[in-house]
């Protein structure tokens, strides 16, 4: 195994909502590359022979401390677990505010502050939070998770800055639409699926959803201890709808 296949070997994760999706392919790619990983979900879903299962709920604040008393040492936390919701400003009710803020954003100050205990004993420490282009674009009828991944956009940039002294590295990756379970389900209570995911894919530069295992590059680069200054940064995993404006 190279050097860059093995960046991880000696090293320990947690990656939150592990089960499926984003986490899950992140956890596997972690492992391949050396880590010992623990998948913190509230089901184990398909992370058996990858990632050692704690059961969490992100949204819960004795859930959180007790799997984090389950992990000896940790040098890199993947705050992943997060739910969507669709709607204007007008369509959600207090109760699903709550619950989306409770979960996207409180969830991963539960699990930083459980872990930072942890991470400050690590020479390779970093975070990693899931955020979404959501954050930083104006996405149809996604008014509620879009704030939730904005406040997860400056939580990022306050943790980075907090534990720079710490030495623990905090950064985010900002995904497009990617093609995970929840889009999967979305897309199958549409009138017409196919043409919805042709209006997703459109929505993109680059004409396709991005894939799990996409992202889950981009959060082991900012994970790797082989980017020791790289710390603060949202990096876009997006097909382009960021930045890239394509004429029709």
């Amino acid at each position: 195994m190279g050097k860059f296949m093995s960046e991880f070997s000696g090293l320990t994760a947690a990656v939150t909502g592990a089960g499926s999706g984003i986490g899950l392919e992140t956890a596997k790619l972690l492992k391949e590359r050396g880590a010992t990983v623990y998948g913190l979900d509230l089901n184990e879903g398909d992370m058996a022979g990858t990632a050692t299962f704690i059961k969490c709920d992100v949204g819960d604040d004795q859930s959180v401390a007790a799997a984090f008393q389950a992990i000896p040492t940790l040098d890199i936390l993947v705050n992943n677990a997060a739910i969507s919701s669709t709607g204007t400003v007008e369509s959600n009710s207090s109760e699903e505010w709550a619950l989306n803020f409770n979960i996207n954003v409180i969830g991963m100050a539960r699990t930083s502050r459980n872990a930072l205990p942890l991470l400050r004993k690590s020479k390779h420490a970093a975070i990693v939070n899931t955020c979404s282009v959501a954050a930083t674009s104006g996405i149809p009828m996604r008014a509620l998770y879009s704030a939730t991944k904005g406040a997860v956009l400056s939580l990022t940039m306050a943790m980075a800055t907090d534990h720079l002294k710490d030495g623990v590295r905090v950064n985010c990756v900002n995904p497009g639409t990617a093609d995970t379970p929840w889009v999967q389900r979305l897309l199958a209570k549409a009138a017409d699926p196919v043409k919805e995911k042709a209006a997703l894919e459109a929505r993109q530069p680059l004409g396709r959803l991005v894939s799990p295992r996409e992202v889950a590059s981009a959060i082991c680069y900012l994970a790797s201890p082989l980017q020791a200054s790289t710390t603060g940064i949202s990096l876009p995993v997006d097909g382009g709808l960021q930045y890239l404006r394509i004429p029709k």
